[in-house]
């Protein structure tokens, strides 16, 4: 009688056609999927596609209509990069309480309270690898925005116009106002370190990159790398965070993934 042993099982596996994986992986949950990319190289390649029909159907599935035909995610082309980004996005469950993210999953809307700054988290935060994501201001500035990272100790709501992400030890950031570095409730300097820099545009994109391993934080602007703004971060997990003073102001954020260096 003949014995079924799991290398006539990986065997199998790579004989079913392509369309047809397909078909069955676009029923899976991603946790799922993330475990047949292990199963063989067949399984592998399939998943490794980022534009075919299971990652499409994934993200329609997941993705507001409205998203997915805005040029909001035009910097993440692929269905399983605007995937990543939607899951990487801003928190509902980690911001101030005058903040609220809108259906899109990607932009956060500021109510017009009076006398308070607020702030808002990512879902996901990193203490290891090089990540980059994208920020956009599509409202009002204000008097105080400001753009960085932080812990998961940093406050998200104080009195007052201020800026709050980098009044203390858990947050840093660049508040594109004034072009100040802020950290520890202290100005660090002036950011960038160019000549004439014109002010931050609203709907501009800021690149934010955070380097876990060299433990910096940057930011580029239009493609142009502004230069390191923090160094010496600590090796705690830090979150992609904003916070805004302006009322009815709506910020997006859009995570890139590993930064494209040159």
């Amino acid at each position: 009688m003949y014995e079924f042993n799991y290398r006539d099982q990986y065997t199998i596996a790579e004989l079913v056609p392509d369309h047809v994986l397909e078909n069955i992986f676009s029923y899976l949950s991603l946790r799922d999927l993330r475990n047949c990319s292990l199963v063989c190289k067949t399984w592998f390649r399939i998943l490794s596609d980022e534009n075919n029909d299971v990652w499409r159907f994934h993200c329609y599935k997941k993705l507001a209509e409205e998203v997915m035909k805005s040029d909001l995610l035009t910097s993440v082309p692929s269905y399983k990069s605007k995937l990543r980004a939607f899951f990487h996005a801003w928190s509902p469950r980690d911001c101030s309480r005058n903040i609220y993210i809108k259906p899109n999953g990607f932009t956060l809307h500021r109510n017009p309270v009076a006398q308070s700054t607020d702030a808002c988290r990512a879902k996901f935060g990193f203490y290891r690898g090089r990540h980059a994501w994208e920020v956009i201001w599509e409202g009002p500035l204000g008097t105080v925005a400001v753009v960085g990272i932080s812990t998961r100790d940093a406050p998200l709501q104080c009195q007052g116009y201020v800026g709050l992400l980098g009044s203390d030890e858990q947050s840093w950031g660049w508040n594109l106002v004034d072009n100040h570095l802020l950290h520890n409730g202290q100005i660090q300097g002036h950011y960038p370190l160019l000549n004439n820099c014109p002010k931050y545009q609203v709907g501009e994109r800021i690149r934010v990159i955070l380097d876990c391993e060299n433990r910096t934080l940057s930011f580029e602007r239009s493609y142009e790398f502004l230069g390191v703004a923090f160094r010496g971060l600590p090796r705690r997990r830090l979150y992609p965070t904003v916070s805004a003073v302006y009322g009815n102001t709506e910020v997006s954020m859009v995570y890139l993934g590993p930064p494209v260096d040159g």
